[in-house]
């Protein structure tokens, strides 16, 4: 099984346990080592407060001191619903961009495939251009 099709089922799996019932939104990125981690939003009663999906795990990543190489995120309205593929918002690219510009993020698409593209392809006009940097 390769690396992209284990972070699906990563975060597939958390979603089944995590929201048995109604709607569900998971994460799975994948570390330097190998690592999976996982993450969900927090539910809180003021939207304003709520932050991104993948974000629990990409602090993980960070608190073990491990570059992230690929991010996943996952939704689905009802338990029987279709499992959508969620692009990382320009927010979440960005906290990407921190490792670099060939971590490789999943992306929506119209077929909701398991397509993966590098941040560098997603920001191909960083801003970090003007410093004479490239992602």
């Amino acid at each position: 099984m390769n690396i992209e099709q284990q972070l699906y089922d990563s975060a597939l799996e958390l979603m089944d346990k995590r929201y048995p019932s109604g709607e569900g939104f998971t994460a799975a990125i994948r570390t330097e080592s190998g690592k999976i981690l996982t993450s969900v939003p927090p539910d809180v009663k003021n939207d304003s407060l709520n932050v991104c999906i993948e974000l629990g795990a990409y602090l993980e990543a960070f608190k073990i001191d491990e570059a992230v190489t690929h991010s996943l995120c996952i939704y689905r309205e009802q338990e029987d619903g279709e499992i959508i593929i969620l692009s990382p918002c320009g927010i979440c690219q960005e906290r990407l961009s921190f490792w670099g510009g060939d971590v490789k993020a999943a992306v929506s698409n119209k077929e909701n495939k398991l397509i993966f593209k590098t941040i560098r392809e997603l920001m191909p006009h960083h801003w970090s251009i003007v410093n004479g940097e490239t992602l």
